[in-house]
């Protein structure tokens, strides 16, 4: 029996059931479930997307989208207390006060209108009878407290002033104000760089320690798992499949969905280095400089200019995959967004064969978009919603002049690369998973038979299985075409398995440049190491398991 188990359950979830509209893939998105979270436990939900690990967030907190989708079986019980004989007021009354939560993107979540400080001590307006002199000092203190550095100066800014990891920390801040007795955390860290990523899981840990909260975590990322987890409850299409202690789970899987998705983790172990010393050079960067300079307004005091970009140069060769890896804010989007000339530079160039991209002329710069394309991060931002897939894919080739119909027959033989089915190419954007849209984007990349294609964080949202199938698409065909990609990527466990050489930056610079295998096996600088040490979960290593299906 664990020290947790001695303690009496902050949440009993009973034969909980949420039925979906009338229409959708099954008829329930949660079928029978139960599970507890006792005080100062953390226990983490995992499942693919779809499984229905957010639903589950919003039946606690009842936050359904009801009529459509709405709890039709079993009982909700905080503290001894079921939730569904609750008045709206009184559910009111109880979020933020004694149970909150913390939302997976905090720009959706924080209003860009209000200030840092006005939206926390909001809450304490609410819930308690505090002066303004008060609130303002809580405000502070739990500033200080979730690790926002100069408080004082953050509770004046608005969320776009500040950075996505001090986004998320003041969410922690909201969430944590009035140190509730339970905390529901849906993917609070999945779009954060592996440093930021783990700072902010410590404070959840720290924080949920000091006030003996419970904390109903919900991921998708067996490294947050490993770091951060007492038990770990695995759904797949709202079935409760298996349930344990973190060691149990993440050790001794027994049930094969749960055996697949660990099977699907990236392991931190580079394969054997390729050696491309023979093969041509196709992107040549030397000396790209960039720098942002905001203008100055009463309400936007003019700030110091940003050198994202400072002196990068590396060379990218035909059939190589190089990384570019670092915290947010290291310039490696930049560098991605400059190269193709989505964003124009300041200095240096960027040979790709003998055209400098930066100093290319429209007329030039028309003719090499062919040999160099991009995959972005969110695809549904990138996709246009209003046109069916085979006119999206087959855009870029009747643009440069090729027969409408030949283009369209090519997107479908495209299609078929990705491994997607004939029929998706009638279909539009948002009939797709996340998944397959990345696959459609990776089709759209690839109409143009480029040379080299950069990929802007292509994995970062999706599930580990998913993510694990795009990653072996983009292998098979950079090595079937005979492609050059420049991957961009905060997480080290994708750069592990995916990259020939990464390079490493920070503020604008690359401190580390080299084999895969050699800098994670021997970093030489120093930040490289902190970003090494901060991988959640660096210290489990997903079992063999030998007989699973990914």
């Amino acid at each position: 029996m664990t020290a947790h188990e001695t303690t009496s359950p902050i949440l009993e979830i009973e034969s909980l059931r949420i039925a979906l509209p009338e229409g959708s893939d099954r008829p329930l998105a949660i079928d029978g479930l139960n599970l507890t979270v006792r005080s100062g436990e953390i226990v983490c939900l995992v499942g693919e997307s779809g499984s229905g690990k957010s639903l589950a967030a919003g039946a606690i907190m009842r936050l359904l989208p009801e009529p459509r989708v709405r709890v039709v079986a079993g009982t909700v019980r905080f503290e001894g207390q079921d939730l569904s004989t609750l008045s709206a007021k009184q559910m009111r009354s109880l979020r933020g006060s004694r149970m909150a939560m913390i939302f997976q993107e905090p720009m959706t979540a924080l209003n860009p209108q209000k200030r840092v400080g006005w939206q926390i001590e909001e809450v304490l307006r609410i819930h308690t009878s505090l002066s303004r002199k008060e609130r303002r000092a809580r405000v502070l203190e739990i500033l200080e407290q979730v690790r926002i550095p100069d408080p004082a100066s953050a509770v004046n800014a608005y969320p776009h002033q500040i950075s996505g990891g001090q986004r998320q920390r003041v969410m922690i801040a909201m969430a944590l104000v009035l140190q509730p007795k339970l905390i529901i955390a849906d993917e609070p860290t999945t779009a954060l760089d592996v440093t930021t990523q783990l700072q902010v899981l410590k404070l959840i840990r720290e924080l949920q320690a000091k006030f003996g909260t419970g904390v109903l975590f919900i991921t998708h990322d067996f490294g947050v798992v490993a770091e951060i987890a007492d038990r770990v409850a695995v759904l797949r299409q709202g079935e409760l499949v298996e349930q344990g202690t973190v060691s149990e789970v993440l050790n001794r899987p027994r049930h094969p969905y749960t055996q697949a998705l660990i099977a699907a983790v990236p392991g931190l172990n580079p394969p054997a280095p390729k050696s491309f010393d023979t093969a041509p050079v196709v992107m040549r960067v030397e000396g790209l400089h960039k720098t942002f300079k905001t203008r100055g307004g009463i309400l936007a005091p003019r700030r110091n200019a940003v050198a994202a970009v400072d002196d990068v140069s590396f060379e990218l060769r035909q059939g190589e995959t190089l990384g570019v890896v670092g915290e947010s804010g290291s310039g490696k989007t930049t560098v991605s967004r400059c190269v193709t000339r989505l964003l124009d530079a300041d200095g240096g160039s960027v040979m790709l064969g003998d055209t400098d991209m930066l100093k290319a002329t429209r007329g030039e710069l028309r003719a090499r978009r062919r040999d160099i394309q991009m995959v972005f991060q969110d695809p549904m931002a990138s996709l246009n919603p209003r046109k069916r897939v085979v006119d999206l894919i087959a855009q870029g080739p009747i643009v440069h002049g090729e027969n409408p119909e030949a283009a369209r027959s090519r997107a479908r033989e495209l299609l078929a690369l990705v491994e997607l089915s004939p029929a998706a190419a009638e279909r539009y954007p948002h009939e797709f998973s996340g998944g397959q849209r990345q696959r459609i984007g990776i089709a759209r990349a690839l109409a143009l038979n480029p040379k080299v294609i950069v990929a802007d964080e292509p994995v970062s949202a999706l599930d580990v299985s998913v993510q694990a199938q795009v990653l072996k698409l983009l292998a098979e065909l950079r090595d079937r075409l005979s492609l050059s990609l420049l991957f961009v990527t905060h997480d080290l466990r994708v750069a592990a398995q995916l990259c020939d050489r990464v390079a490493v930056m920070e503020k604008g610079r690359i401190v580390e440049i080299g084999e895969t295998a050699t800098v994670f096996a021997n970093p030489g600088h120093p930040y490289t190491r902190k970003l090494l040490d901060s991988i959640p979960g660096r210290d489990w290593t997903p079992p063999l398991l030998a007989g699973t299906a990914a």
